[in-house]
């Protein structure tokens, strides 16, 4: 482990340690004792090991190789959950271990998978225990796109900086201002709640896990805190903000002709957006249940994954599709991403058209944005979608012979990978997870971190170890 590895690891370890350090002050002020000490036993954990890292003499490395960052962001995605794990395992009853990680896998990777059937039985510290699990996963992501900026293509980079290159200044300047965003963000959704009159408890649960585009709820069912149009839509609008790019409002706040890059990508994801809640209205409404149904619509582009009992199940498929596709680049959503879908699309088209007519030349620029997409890039799309199908179809390999009917198999995975939450909308609401057997449980695990983690990152892995020449 280089120096640089050490201080990104410790840095995040101290975050933990703060979160620790709020819940024990919210323990103590509520009266709530019976798990005070493992939020303790956790501040202590995390300042010990953050200090270490800080502090021992490793190898000080000026330039850090892509492989290196890679194997700090995957270690984040294991040593977090273990720690953030601790408070679980020492203050619930009769829990395993492995039950006791899953959960806390699943919060750091916003996926929302729980293997509690009832939330009401958890003391209110551990309801937000989850939460901030799922926030502390959200910003931890952010900060990895960041810390992978380089296996980008230049596009997607200029969408958020004019860097095609970090040096440590401007790797420092982008952190500061990803958490002052994403925690204005947090604040803005959390008042938002609150002007529908929602407890300050469960809009402030909710505002973590939404913005980190989580599906943890601090209650059973989110029907009993949604219950009016006007709320719905509320809800919706907050789920778009984990939609778009993370600095749309930044960029919209200091906007400069000079930089329409930044804007490009989020265009596009406002023309898609507004595509399918037009098509939703006008096709999907045979209810008259909009609100319902424009929920989720966002939830699923978002890949949050909530939804409401009365969402007509006989849509799966299209909400399949929307999580799939997912958001922005650099949003907290998961999936392929729109920008490369659009791309590959448009470059499908321009060699169908290419053959018809050879001395025609066709752009492979996608609308609204100032640059062809190059041919390298263009291949780095297409090869995550390839990881996507092999992993989809190998973790639903694995789930069938786990004893899981096929359908439910399938529709699980393409919910892990992406980082979504089970719901009703996918007809897979209520999947026991606590009974699962603990290989299964294992496999879960490795592809919430696999979805969560760039897919372009294992396919450099493979080259690394598999085509060493």
């Amino acid at each position: 482990m280089t120096k640089f590895s050490s201080i990104y690891i410790g840095s995040f370890l101290f975050l933990i340690s703060i979160f620790s350090f709020f819940n024990i002050i919210y323990s103590n002020y509520f009266d709530i004792f019976f798990n005070i000490e493992n939020y303790i036993f956790t501040l202590v954990i995390s300042i010990i090991l953050g200090v270490i890292l800080l502090y021992s003499n490793w190898s000080n490395v000026k330039k850090i190789t892509l492989y290196e960052k890679i194997f700090t962001v995957l270690l984040g995605y294991i040593l977090f959950p273990l720690i953030i794990s601790v408070p679980y395992f020492f203050g619930i009853k009769n829990i395993s271990f492995i039950n006791a990680y899953f959960e806390a896998i699943s919060g750091f990777t916003s996926t929302g998978f729980t293997i509690f059937e009832n939330i009401k039985q958890l003391d209110e510290s551990l309801i937000l225990w989850r939460s901030t699990s799922q926030w502390f996963g959200g910003i931890y992501f952010l900060f990895s796109i960041l810390l992978l900026i380089d296996i980008f293509d230049k596009n997607l980079k200029q969408s958020f900086t004019e860097y095609l290159s970090f040096n440590y200044n401007e790797i420092l300047k982008q952190s500061l201002k990803i958490i002052i965003i994403y925690s204005i963000l947090t604040l803005i959704i959390f008042f938002l709640f609150k002007t529908i009159n929602l407890r300050t408890f469960d809009a402030f649960n909710l505002s973590l896990s939404i913005i980190s585009s989580g599906g943890f709820l601090p209650v059973n069912r989110i029907d009993y805190l949604f219950q009016s149009d006007i709320s719905k839509v509320i809800l919706s609008f907050t789920m778009i903000l984990s939609f778009f790019s993370l600095f749309l409002s930044y960029n919209l706040l200091f906007y400069n002709k000079r930089k329409i890059n930044f804007l490009s990508e989020d265009f596009n994801l406002l023309i898609y957006l507004l595509i399918l809640i037009s098509f939703s209205f006008v096709f999907l409404n045979v209810s008259n249940n909009f609100p319902t149904i424009l929920v989720a619509v966002t939830s699923s582009v978002s890949n949050i994954g909530i939804s409401f009992l009365d969402t007509p199940n006989n849509l799966k498929f299209v909400f399949f599709i929307m999580v799939i596709i997912g958001g922005s680049f650099f949003s907290t959503s998961s999936g392929l991403r729109v920008i490369k879908i659009l791309s590959l699309i448009k470059y499908s088209l321009n060699n169908l058209l290419s053959h018809t007519k050879p001395y025609q030349i066709y752009s492979n620029k996608v609308i609204l944005m100032n640059k062809n997409t190059e041919k390298l890039d263009i291949d780095k799309y297409f090869f995550s979608i390839i990881i996507f199908i092999i992993s989809l179809f190998l973790l639903t390999l694995l789930l069938t012979l786990s004893d899981i009917q096929f359908e439910n198999s399938f529709k699980l995975s393409i919910l892990t990978i992406m980082n979504t939450v089970n719901s009703s909308m996918y007809d897979i609401s209520n999947f026991d997870f606590h009974s699962l057997s603990i290989l299964t449980k294992i496999y879960l695990i490795i592809f919430m971190i696999i979805g969560r983690v760039e897919l372009l990152t294992i396919l450099i892995l493979f080259k690394k170890f598999l085509f060493k020449n």
